[in-house]
């Protein structure tokens, strides 16, 4: 029994440890699933060790990767029975494992322990238990065997960041176990007495023992030296603000479809039988005309088009909970909803949701928008259960609106406002102070001078705007959808100095089927102390409209300096983080080469894990660009490949540059890599020589035709490819590198001065494009900087 007791510390002190990680990194998960799951996993991986430390070591290995995959699946089980996520154990492991980084660096705050965010830290926790057991207890270096928990201990730290108050707790334990760890004495035989060196002649003991007592003055001198050096460093950094590993990682993204759903009003509108889907409501009341069912909240405005500009996490069930306005009135709404005929990746939801459940779910807590980033198909049902909000009315006659930055979102208005909509807006707010009668008043206006007609075209820029308020009667003006409507309302309150948004979703009579004639958008406006109130801007049955000449003036009158109406446009707004152990017992322990063997290969471990997970990261970065999102999306990654790839290679590019700039530095940087890795003939001179290129000669510099000779490289923009070119006098036929470079940069110019215009084929053509020059590129460079490419660390965190 003594004996036991001698040697449970040690496994004791490596199993606290590695379990402790799990509580660091729980304090970011919704309930303590995962540092229960940590625990076990260091519980299983410290114990299977001390059960076979007698067996060989090339035996424990396999045994515990055993141990391990079953005590994954078990995790895996239990985390997908606690999402309620629907699937089998194997397509749920398999998509745990494919998005196990991403999903956890960008899932919501708290996070639900689910199986992509509960495999890596098991993983980690498992494997970090084995190595420290293996070091500590069959080699009997226990201050060695301490380097794996406590870097998964500091990467729990890391993964947490800025979201948790700081661990001094569990980081005080964590030091207190390992000191008693080390204090306690080794288990290993000794002779009579606990003396190591009693049974050795009395010169040797005496040589054994000078060497013990030199050995722990240099390890603690070591350690005070490596204290006083690293304190005032540590000190200085305690008030620092930890980095959040989760801006390396783009959230989810959604097409450009659903960023901007307005669009799909006026074609709901020519199908109105088309079922969307099927809802059941299981508690809540039906709210008078219908509950409303919000699929999306449009903030931003370019004078373009509305679009959503949300930032989606993954969530769990339970979503951050979003405090009510003081003195409203709430209702819990809880609906199952069946997808049919709906497509895209928004989920409908009764605002606000606060639980969802048989679907996985990214949200937006700013815009409470929900997503479901594999997209809807139809038979999809999932649960909302959501907190409704019932503002006090009696409030708003006298409600102010709020204003600065935290709204200059929803105040915002883009330049190129039409004259006619800024006077309109103008004579609406002089007649009317207070900000709820001015919403009445657009409100009104909009109702008793407009039809609503199923047939009206799609669109809601600024000409679209114009013309359904100003436009002739009997040349389709003064008629829209809803989308009109909204987005006139929305224009019109923010040139009117209230802060606006448009929302998207479907007003159903009841339970049942919700068809695209229940589609509809609406405005809303934010009160201070109120919240945001809904405005229904739509014609009232049998009205019929009148003109709006009778109540527009055509021309702005000027009033007096005195009644001048307050200004209608807002500041622009951005966009809304081997101190060895002495032991040696009567027992031989293992020789320098085994202990060195251990070190290296534990370093080599870590080292390449640490590669892995930096390649993982990139290769996820590139297939974020390159494939995820719409063309424009996919056309501006390209170019971030680029730019990143000419960064990689010692030429970043300033935001001062044009696209067309910086495709010619980028010819210029392939041209000189290749150049220095094939030496310019010795004929060639200094001076600049004349080249024929698509536009006529140009003049090209030394660096450019070093590369032109006989038998040098270049590259070809039929086949986009590096390829062994002979020139007749030291010509090339194009500008190396140019014509792709300058096609890429062609895309991305459509991009932004032609919105809307790009295709998938031109995306697909613009991935390509990227992709070869930044191959191109890497092949010019030296061989230990073409390694040193893919692990480089850069791109996922420079700015863009």
């Amino acid at each position: 029994m003594a004996r036991l007791l001698r040697a449970a510390p040690v496994p004791l002190a490596l199993l606290t440890m590695t379990a402790l990680a799990g509580v660091v990194l729980g304090r970011v998960y919704a309930d303590p699933l995962l540092t229960r799951l940590m625990a076990g996993a260091a519980a299983g991986s410290v114990l299977v060790s001390v059960a076979t430390r007698r067996l060989p070591s090339w035996l424990v290995a396999p045994l515990s990767v055993a141990g391990l995959a079953g005590w994954a699946l078990l995790s895996l089980r239990l985390a997908a029975a606690h999402a309620a996520l629907p699937g089998g154990l194997a397509e749920v492991a398999a998509d745990a494992a494919r998005n196990a980084i991403p999903r956890l660096l960008t899932a919501m705050i708290p996070v639900e322990p689910a199986p992509d965010t509960v495999l890596l830290p098991v993983v980690a926790a498992w494997l970090a238990g084995l190595t420290a057991a293996e070091v500590a207890l069959r080699t009997g270096r226990i201050l060695l065997g301490y380097l794996p928990p406590a870097l998964l201990y500091a990467g729990a730290l890391y993964v947490v960041g800025p979201n948790a108050d700081p661990a001094i707790g569990p980081t005080v334990a964590f030091a207190a176990v390992a000191a008693v760890g080390l204090a306690v004495p080794s288990h290993r035989d000794t002779p009579a007495g606990g003396d190591p060196v009693a049974g050795l002649a009395p010169a040797v003991r005496a040589a054994v023992r000078l060497r013990l007592a030199a050995a722990s003055a240099a390890g603690v001198a070591v350690v005070v030296a490596v204290a006083a050096l690293l304190a005032p460093v540590v000190a200085a950094r305690v008030g620092d603000h930890p980095v959040d590993p989760r801006r390396y990682v783009e959230p989810p993204r959604v097409e450009s479809l659903d960023e901007n759903p307005l669009i799909r009003i006026s074609g709901w509108a020519l199908n109105p039988d088309q079922q969307l889907l099927d809802v059941r409501t299981e508690t809540g009341r039906t709210e008078p005309g219908g509950t409303r069912i919000r699929l999306a909240v449009l903030s931003d405005y370019d004078g373009v088009t509305w679009r959503v500009g949300a930032t989606y996490r993954n969530a769990g069930r339970i979503l951050p909970a979003v405090e009510p306005v003081p003195g409203a009135t709430t209702d819990p709404v809880r609906q199952e909803i069946t997808v049919a005929d709906l497509t895209g990746r928004l989920l409908p939801a009764v605002p606000t949701p606060r639980e969802v459940t048989g679907a996985r779910v990214a949200y937006d807590p700013a815009t409470g928008t929900l997503i479901r980033p594999e997209g809807l198909a139809p038979g999809l049902r999932y649960t909302v259960a959501s907190v409704r909000e019932r503002p006090d009315v009696n409030l708003l006659g006298t409600a102010n609106v709020p204003a600065g930055d935290a709204v200059a979102r929803v105040l915002r208005v883009p330049d190129g406002a039409p004259e006619p909509l800024r006077r309109l807006a103008t004579q609406l707010a002089e007649e009317n102070g207070a900000p709820y009668a001015r919403a009445q008043a657009i409100e009104e206006f909009l109702a008793g001078h407009y039809r609503v007609t199923a047939d009206a075209p799609s669109g809601h820029a600024y000409p679209n705007l114009a013309f359904f308020l100003f436009g002739p009667r009997n040349g389709g003006g003064q008629r829209g959808t809803s989308e009109q409507f909204a987005a006139s309302f929305a224009v019109l309150g923010r040139l009117a100095g209230l802060p606006t948004r448009v929302v998207v979703g479907f007003r159903p009579r009841g339970d049942g089927p919700v068809r695209a004639a229940d589609a509809s958008a609406w405005p809303e406006v934010l009160f201070d102390g109120v919240g945001w109130v809904p405005f229904d801007p739509m014609p009232r049955p049998n009205e019929q409209p009148r003109p709006v000449e009778e109540d527009f003036r055509s021309k702005p009158d000027d009033p007096p300096p005195s009644e001048v109406p307050a200004p209608t446009t807002e500041p622009t707004a951005t966009a809304p983080a081997s101190a060895a152990n002495g032991d040696t017992g009567g027992r031989r322990g293992p020789g320098t080469p085994v202990l060195v063997g251990a070190g290296t290969g534990g370093g080599l471990l870590l080292v390449g894990v640490l590669l892995l997970v930096l390649a993982g990261l990139r290769r996820n970065l590139t297939r974020a660009r390159l494939e995820r999102g719409d063309p424009a999306g996919r056309i501006a990654g390209a170019w971030r490949e680029l730019t990143d790839a000419l960064r990689l290679a010692g030429q970043p590019v300033g935001t001062d540059l044009a696209a067309a700039e910086v495709a010619d530095r980028a010819r210029r940087t392939l041209a000189g890599a290749r150049a220095a890795r094939t030496p310019p003939p010795a004929a060639a001179a200094d001076s600049p020589a004349s080249v024929p290129t698509a536009d006529g000669p140009a003049s090209v510099p030394t660096a450019d035709r070093a590369v032109s000779g006989p038998g040098a490289l270049a590259w070809s923009p039929a086949a986009e490819q590096v390829t062994g070119r002979t020139g007749g006098h030291g010509q090339v036929g194009a500008e190396p590198s140019g014509p792709a470079v300058r096609e890429l940069a062609g895309l991305l110019n459509q991009v932004a001065f032609a919105p809307g215009l790009a295709t998938a084929e031109q995306a697909h053509r613009a991935a390509a494009l990227a992709t070869d020059y930044a191959a191109a590129l890497r092949a010019a460079r030296p061989w230990w900087r073409r390694l040193l490419w893919t692990v480089h660390p850069g791109p996922l965190r420079w700015r863009r």
